[in-house]
């Protein structure tokens, strides 16, 4: 009997763990042959970062070694790789997936314990490699992989994804998974494999571009009561795409509410929506949402550049619909979001600010902007395109927000877009900056309705705010210039190759987003906060030689502190009076009403734990839009206060 061990490495989130499923799906597979069901024994993957030197230990008798890699666990896996091959030289080691490069160059001179490289699919590869090893063949018949003397040819995808057995309904993937007490697990959920767009920033289009391949409907439907029976917290949908099979993918979102409403599981659906989503997609995030799965549905851009959009091949909806499309969602009052990549080839400083300042004109509720990740297999990283755009590369530990900032002894690293033709190594540190005023301000609601209200008023453009502000955080000492400082320095490690994460020991041992720590050290006091807005809009409107009325300043600070989510104020009920009609201001075209009124609405997070409060504002709210409450969601209050 052949030993045969795997690794499929990841972090911790919130004391949660993905279950191994990239590896589970080779073993499922592989073991529908008999010869090979009955000749080899596929020992629990590894999947815990703390536990390395104790799995090498574990393989001084391993005939072979499976490594699913990813970029969140390549440096570890070629660790333990290569230690496994100091004390077991005769170990088979067999590498694939996606951070495994199709331009294989140098690779096995770099890397020479590696014995096998698998391009594409693996399970099919893998069936042959096994058989092959136990009879002693040659292993260059084997379309899909690739040693340090021969490549062989690009092995065809599979036609039928379901003569690969669940691994979950056969619990499979529980016989390969370690367990420690109290622990928590996540699941990997395919329910199609494929996407029909190319865009050169991912290798989702290139490795997998054809025609979309989905396993069936009863397949689907078991493994959703399979998530629920085995309390399987959250569930990652591994589509590219979801929504675009609209009847198929809301049979599977009424499933999934279903067993939810009536066993308590899963807690969280997370996905990624179709690339065009629609209003077609309403029902489907409809029938989420009644069960609290509901992720926001994606109205994605990456940027609105014309000549980027070319360049990266991405065509993106036109703004007017997605404008449009913002507004019927919120109307049946599913959150949105869209995603800017940073540092795009093609995107200069210039249409980088112009973009923030068109997608600030939306209804979208919240924004994510990333760098451009340079991954191995995306066309981006291609030889020729990298010379035609002059693409240069910064290196640094990956960015992975909240996770554990345990188990880090070993970093893992991207490389990401530092400098192109069109925009400098200063131009990206500028599109940091811009980012985070566009995310911590504006998104987040620190500073969105002063600025629209100046824009309303006196005509002042989004970014001609803040560039006021830029100088404001650069000239005084205020909590604002405080965050500035942070967040620069913040900026300048990540270029240096220091990292993107952002930690501070009193928001938890998990990792943030430098807008979102920047966010929860802002909102510790509104009435703090208020002074602070009020101190930068005596210094805006001096700059702009504006005389905004002190009283009209101080109830429209007031104003925006009263939507915003702070510390300070957990009340069930918030309510508040103004001296102006603000909730008509900013949801219409008609001129400011001096007259008194009051408001009120439903505190989105009463949460007293002060590092609970956090995760439940900023981490997990920030999606669900809970760290501010929207204008059009406010009632007037008619007659007496409320008392909670």
């Amino acid at each position: 009997m052949y030993k045969v061990n795997s690794c499929e490495f990841n972090y911790i989130y919130n004391g949660r763990v993905f279950l191994p499923y990239s590896i589970a799906s080779l073993v499922s597979h592989v073991k529908t042959n008999s010869q090979i069901e009955q000749n080899f024994h596929f020992e629990k993957t590894f999947i815990s970062r703390a536990k390395v030197d104790e799995y090498v230990k574990l393989c001084h008798d391993t005939d072979i070694l499976l490594c699913s890699c990813y970029v969140w666990n390549w440096e570890i896996t070629v660790y333990l790789a290569e230690q496994i091959k100091k004390f077991n030289p005769e170990c088979l080691i067999i590498f694939g997936g996606p951070q495994v490069p199709d331009l294989a160059d140098g690779f096995f001179k770099k890397y020479p314990f590696v014995d096998i490289i698998v391009h594409g699919e693996g399970e099919k590869t893998l069936e042959e490699i096994l058989e092959f090893y136990m009879n002693k063949q040659d292993f260059s018949k084997i379309d899909g992989l690739e040693t340090k003397d021969f490549k062989t040819s690009l092995r065809t995808r599979m036609n039928d994804l379901n003569v690969v057995p669940s691994p979950y309904l056969s619990n499979l993937i529980w016989d390969l998974t370690e367990k420690s007490e109290g622990q928590k697990f996540m699941a990997i959920w395919e329910t199609n494999r494929g996407c029909p767009y190319q865009c050169t920033f991912c290798d989702w289009g290139s490795l997998t571009y054809t025609k979309l391949r989905n396993y069936s409907d009863e397949r689907l439907m078991k493994e959703i009561e399979w998530f629920a029976d085995n309390k399987i917290e959250f569930i990652h949908c591994a589509d590219a795409n979801f929504g675009i099979f609209q009847k198929r993918d809301f049979l599977i979102a009424k499933k999934m509410k279903e067993e939810k409403l009536k066993k308590g599981y899963p807690i969280g659906f997370r996905l990624t929506w179709a690339k065009f989503s629609s209003e077609k997609i309403i029902p489907i995030a409809q029938e989420l949402q009644k069960a609290d799965l509901l992720t926001p549905v994606t109205l994605s851009v990456q940027s609105l550049d014309e000549t980027t959009l070319e360049i990266i091949k991405r065509e993106n909806i036109k703004f007017d619909k997605f404008s449009e499309l913002a507004e019927v969602f919120r109307q049946n009052n599913i959150p949105t979001y869209t995603e800017i990549i940073r540092g795009l080839p093609g995107e200069t400083i210039e249409s980088f600010k112009k973009g923030l300042e068109t997608i600030a004109k939306t209804q979208i509720s919240t924004t994510y902007i990333y760098n451009c990740v340079v991954m191995p297999n995306a066309p981006m990283n291609y030889p020729e395109y990298r010379k035609q755009y002059q693409i240069q590369v910064g290196r640094s530990p990956i960015y992975l927000a909240h996770s554990s900032i345990h188990d880090r002894e070993m970093n893992e690293y991207e490389d990401f877009a530092l400098s192109t033709s069109s925009y400098s190594k200063n131009d990206f540190k500028e599109m940091h900056i811009w980012s985070w005023f566009m995310q911590a301000f504006q998104t987040f609601g620190i500073l969105d309705h002063v600025q629209k209200f100046y824009e309303k008023m006196h005509d002042v453009s989004f970014i001609q705010f803040y560039e006021v502000f830029h100088e404001f955080c650069k000239s005084g000492n205020s909590i604002f210039s405080r965050e500035f400082e942070i967040m620069e320095k913040h900026t300048e490690n990540g270029i240096a190759g220091k990292g993107w994460s952002y930690f501070d020991e009193n928001l938890g041992e998990i990792f943030w987003a430098i807008e979102e720590g920047t966010w929860l050290h802002l909102v510790e006091n509104g009435n703090d906060l208020k002074n602070e807005i009020l101190h930068f809009l005596n210094f805006f409107e001096k700059k702009n030689q504006l005389k905004t009325d002190s009283e009209l300043q101080t109830d429209l600070v007031n104003f925006q502190i009263f939507l915003l989510t702070t510390r300070d104020d957990t009340r069930e009920i918030k309510q508040m009076t103004f001296k102006n009609y603000w909730h008509e201001f900013f949801q219409s075209d008609s001129p400011l009403k001096n007259q008194e009124i009051s408001y009120f609405f439903k505190n989105p997070v009463q949460e007293n734990d002060y590092v609970k409060w956090g995760f439940e504002a900023i981490w997990w709210g920030r999606s669900q839009r809970k760290f501010k409450s929207d204008p059009r969601s406010i009632k007037i209050l008619e007659n007496k206060p409320i008392t909670t």
